[in-house]
């Protein structure tokens, strides 16, 4: 049996949709190698003063879940992965991304995107993240959701980090061993809806209505209808009326 049930989708911004630029939003979700006992969420978003950052993003969620869905999940003294391993895949992304750049006789930070990786076996969580946007989650039966990472401003006003910034990407990675009933992963379009920017933590409300038809759905991994769904709440009105940034948004209930 499946121990998780997922939801996602991402949309274009108005803004977007005004100046006729692609989306700069990827994600991709996926299992382990265990028999779907273990998620494995990315969203990277490209950076809007980036010519290339939707190219980025794509490239660094291909990299990132390729090398998470490759990882043996099975060792018994490692059930996730470590912090090296971690970083091994941060620059692989970065390398594939500069060969990318060289082929195009641009640079690497031309394809500047954020990153948020989540993995999750239910009973342990591991969040890396670089940038903006936020992963988090809701533990056991509690009433409560927690950031794991919380959004990174950079050096100036409405900026902040990227994968290919130079020397290395300002990472953090944050780990749980609190039991998972939910979770989200979600880019900085997101924000305004999912984060008390105030109290600094995930605004409960939302979370508590938009998981719901998830924990509800009896189908088990993902739910394409569901996605469906998710994808026209994220392109309405009255969510794009919140934000004119493209908006990306992983869903997910824990089966135990």
């Amino acid at each position: 049996m499946n121990s998780w049930t997922w939801a996602a989708a991402s949309c274009r911004g108005t803004s977007h949709v005004r100046t006729n630029v692609r989306r700069q939003d990827a994600f991709s979700c996926s299992y382990g190698t265990n028999d779907g006992k273990t998620l494995i969420a990315v969203v990277s978003d490209g950076a809007g003063s980036a010519r290339m950052g939707g190219e980025g993003a794509s490239l660094i969620c291909r990299t990132l879940i390729t090398q998470a869905r490759q990882f043996d999940f099975a060792q018994p003294e490692l059930e996730l992965p470590s912090d090296e391993d971690i970083w091994s895949w941060i620059f692989l992304a970065r390398d594939r991304i500069r060969m990318a750049a060289e082929a195009r006789r641009l640079r690497p930070r031309d394809f500047a995107a954020t990153l948020i990786l989540l993995i999750s076996s239910g009973d342990n969580t591991l969040v890396a993240h670089i940038g903006d946007g936020s992963a988090v989650l809701k533990c056991g039966n509690t009433d409560e959701w927690k950031a794991l990472s919380w959004p990174r401003q950079g050096e100036y006003a409405s900026s902040t980090y990227f994968i290919t910034d130079y020397p290395t990407p300002k990472l953090n990675i944050a780990r749980s061993n609190c039991p998972v009933s939910a979770l989200a992963v979600f880019s900085d379009g997101v924000e305004r809806l999912a984060l008390d920017m105030a109290a600094q933590k995930p605004h409960k409300p939302f979370f508590d209505g938009i998981i719901r038809a998830v924990a509800s759905t009896p189908i088990e991994g993902f739910d394409q209808n569901l996605s469906q769904q998710l994808g026209k709440y994220l392109d309405s009105d009255a969510v794009n009326a919140r934000t004119d940034d493209d908006k990306t948004l992983i869903l997910a209930v824990h089966r135990a």
